[in-house]
């Protein structure tokens, strides 16, 4: 079984070491690919090791999945969107200056008109996104997100990670409602946009993934 405090937090010490290195750069992008592959389904890389994602995923039930189990908790479904929903803004318009997945027709498998990355959501919001969206199509939807940041990470060069994140990125997150104009939500644009590439990378593309995973997996063992 996966543990984040001893199999993970080295590597995101190691990556914080040598992450604007150019010398380092081939080490990073192997750790960082690493890190990455960890946070989503095997399908994303085709490898054959169980990932993290993989062991929230395995033997969960449709109930478990939608469930709040108390009004201090989020749901599964809540995690799984609000990582892959910031990943896929970040990863396209602040990293690679690309499109999101999102507006490639996946709407309608989501089942969802819900653009956001759910920062904002009330805890009767949050249970209605979460009877609503589709669980199998969430998770189609973060494999494709998942394949596409591979495909952003094995293009980075080591003049671009301590470039700063450029505003025409940030305009156009809050442009295609990846953030609303609550102050929950909105909030995050002045945060990615103060960092440089090097750090969206360290938050929200690996740390903050690894957190709602792991929150993921104690509503599941909870709900069970």
């Amino acid at each position: 079984m996966f543990q984040p405090g001893t199999d993970w937090n080295p590597l995101q010490a190691r990556l914080k070491e040598i992450i604007t290195k150019k010398e380092q750069m081939e080490e990073m992008r192997q750790l960082l690919l690493q890190m990455h592959s960890l946070l989503h389904s095997k399908e994303v890389y085709g490898g054959s090791s169980v990932t993290f994602m993989e062991e929230v995923w395995e033997g969960l039930g449709d109930k478990a999945f939608r469930t709040m189990p108390t009004i201090k908790d989020d749901t599964i479904a809540w995690n799984i969107w609000h990582i892959t929903r910031i990943e896929d803004l970040t990863s396209n318009y602040l990293i690679a200056g690309t499109e999101q997945v999102l507006d490639q027709d996946w709407h309608k498998s989501l089942n969802t008109k819900v653009t956001d990355t759910g920062n904002a959501m009330t805890d009767e919001e949050i249970i209605s996104f979460s009877n609503e969206i589709d669980k199998e199509g969430l998770y189609e939807y973060r494999n494709a997100v998942g394949r596409r940041t591979r495909e952003i990470i094995e293009g980075l060069r080591p003049e671009v990670m301590k470039r700063k994140v450029a505003k025409e990125g940030i305009d156009r997150i809050a442009f295609v409602g990846g953030v609303t104009t609550h102050p929950d939500s909105i909030w995050l644009l002045d945060f990615w946009g103060r960092k440089n590439i090097a750090g969206i990378i360290q938050m929200p593309i690996t740390r903050h993934q690894i957190v709602h995973l792991n929150d993921s997996m104690r509503l599941k063992k909870r709900i069970k």
